[in-house]
């Protein structure tokens, strides 16, 4: 029997996320075949009047790809996807898969270079700014596994996280929005972390399920060189097939000057990708009332609920300081009590406590009025 939950939502996908229309041609994009969810995506597209495309792919085939690539054949690559995506008015990538580190063994030079051709060409130039896009993972067993939960137990959560009234949550990100777009200087306080910096006039942007499911940020960006002070992250970060622990970065007039973690030398490399990877193209505030505890996975992660997360490399257009990169690294901060606590002032005003607004307008972002 078909879980209804699955029609729910692929109905929320294209009528919600992408808002597909008729006539127009949406690519879904799954990597580790999802039949039942796929499936009834091409349905719901059809129902609407719209005209599916699907691509399977397969983390193992891509790690063979991977290994011995060239620049040319990257850059051929690139160039055939391109091609396609130049033909959408929508994208949904799908992300499955039953292990997270299929690529870790995969040399960072080559991982580098996917994100200078296929990562860059085809998603940062094309898909992002020219199509009505949404990314999602798929509940799999290996997830469930991140989490620390049963497969069932899992399932549920994915479901009611994902199924939420984004609706909802969409209306009352309106006051943050707002007072993030007055804002001139922002401080977060943690343990192991003061940093201060500049939002003034760079926009803030409402994140309530049209462009990631799960959902639940409001993001900008920081002025480029007004970034000073040292944050460090308190939750594991997989990146280019690596699991990266006790992240701390001190950064000098915007630039990482220094980068700690489990793999420093790994790390390093990262950030020395090209010039724009020390320095920050993204800020946002986590507030998706089901998602508590992090499960080395970014999508998830980086909504959790009295989180932030601080990205280094590249910025989004609609929220631009500027920074170009190769790399978009969310990496989390949780300010809840049982993460050690915290505080985010904007313009030396309190505004969230250990994870919860303080202010009377912010209130309604609270976990217990979200859900």
């Amino acid at each position: 029997m078909r879980d209804p939950r699955i029609e729910t939502l692929a109905r929320n996908l294209i009528q919600y996320s992408v808002k597909l229309q008729k006539g127009e041609k949406v690519l879904i994009e799954n990597f580790g075949l999802e039949r039942e969810l796929v499936t009834a995506l091409v349905k719901e597209a059809h129902q609407v009047g719209g005209i599916p495309f699907v691509s399977i792919k397969d983390h193992q085939v891509d790690r063979a790809l991977l290994l011995e690539a060239s620049e040319e054949q990257l850059k051929k690559t690139a160039e055939f996807e391109a091609t396609v995506m130049k033909e959408m008015d929508a994208y949904i990538g799908l992300r499955a898969g039953n292990n997270i580190s299929e690529l870790s063994d995969v040399p960072g030079d080559k991982m580098a270079l996917h994100s200078k051709t296929v990562g860059t060409i085809v998603h940062r130039e094309i898909r992002v700014p020219k199509t009505k896009w949404c990314v999602l993972r798929y509940p799999t067993s290996s997830m469930a596994q991140l989490a620390d939960m049963s497969t069932e137990a899992f399932e549920d959560f994915y479901f009611n996280v994902c199924n939420l009234d984004y609706g909802k949550m969409d209306k009352a990100m309106d006051s943050l929005v707002a007072l993030m777009n007055k804002t001139d200087k922002v401080r977060i306080v943690a343990p192991n972390t003061d940093l201060t910096f500049s939002i003034k006039d760079i926009p803030a942007i409402k994140c309530a399920g049209e462009y990631n499911i799960p959902d639940g940020e409001v993001y900008t960006a920081p002025i480029k060189d007004s970034v000073n002070g040292t944050i460090t992250y308190n939750t594991q970060s997989p990146y280019q097939g690596f699991v990266y622990e006790n992240i701390s970065f001190t950064f000098k007039d915007g630039k990482i000057v220094d980068a700690t973690a489990n793999d420093t030398d790994r790390i390093n490399h990262i950030l020395d990708t090209d010039e724009g990877a020390r320095y920050i193209g993204e800020f946002a505030i986590g507030v998706n009332p089901f998602i508590l505890h992090p499960m080395k996975d970014t999508l998830f992660d980086e909504k959790i609920d009295g989180s932030i997360h601080f990205t280094p490399g590249q910025t989004y257009d609609n929220a631009s300081n500027g920074n170009n990169s190769a790399i978009h690294w969310d990496i989390v901060l949780i300010q809840r009590e049982e993460y050690g606590g915290g505080e985010l002032y904007f313009d030396d005003v309190l505004i969230r406590k250990d994870g919860r607004f303080v202010i009377d307008e912010l209130q309604c972002l609270n976990p217990e009025n979200l859900k």
